[in-house]
Order: structure tokens, then sequence, then C-alpha cells
């Protein structure tokens, strides 16, 4: 962990390149220097139905989940989501300008004793030159 899930309303993608706000997303990820690199995960789901506020269908969305596991206390926590809400706000003030959407971000902890995972990246990582 972290896994990081992105839930989008359809109409964002002619101004925003999704792809490219997943890296921005895993980069932010990785510079918070509180997640192991093999365990980061950051995906983004389309919803081609969707329905905002008074339904106009110019309004938009986006909305991040971070699956956490436990041992990091709130301070950590808030200072690593701050700085991932702050980069992803960042790469979407031009959607901004362009259409009317809302962003949220919300953090939540994995109780350990009910998340199991099986993982050979960190020793890839390890065995293999970085990118």
């Amino acid at each position: 962990m972290p896994h990081f899930t992105i839930e989008y309303s359809a109409n964002l993608e002619p101004c925003v390149d999704m792809q490219a706000l997943v890296e921005v997303v895993r980069k932010a990820a990785v510079e918070t220097g509180i997640f192991p690199l093999g365990g980061i995960r950051v995906r983004a789901i389309r919803c081609d139905y969707s329905a905002v506020a008074d339904g106009r269908q110019h309004f938009g969305f986006l909305d991040m989940v971070l699956r956490l596991g436990e041992g990091r206390d709130l301070a950590t926590r808030k200072k690593a989501g701050e700085h991932v809400f702050k980069v992803l706000s960042a790469y979407l003030d031009p959607a901004f300008a362009e259409s009317k959407l809302a962003l949220s971000f919300d953090m939540q902890i994995n109780d350990k004793e009910t998340s199991w995972k099986r993982n050979n990246i960190h020793e890839a990582l390890q065995a293999e030159p970085a990118h």
C-alpha cells in the first residue's frame, strides 16, 4: 500500500490527460517519502454515467481515495495527504479554469488483520536499475 483509486466523470477527458494525472499522483506519493515504492498503485476509473449537483451535463468530478496500511501517525498522514492534494489540485488548475468540477480526496486506513497482500515488486525494484 498505498493504493490510490480515482473515479472521474467522463466529461473531464477533453481537458485532462488521465495517464499524465495518474503519473502526477504517483510521483507526489513518492515525494512524500513515507510510502514503500513497490506498494504504490494509482488507477483511474472513468465513470460514463454520473449526475452532479443539479444535473447539468457540464459539471464534472474527480474523487480520489487512498487506501493505506496502518502504522503512520495522524501528523504524517496529514502532511503526505496535503502534499498529494496540492500537487493534484495544481495539475487540475487548467481544468478548473475551463470547466466546473468538484475535486475530493479521502484517506482510508486498512485494518492489517483483514488485509491480505502478495507482492514481488519490492524484490524486483531492488534487483533492477531504477527508471
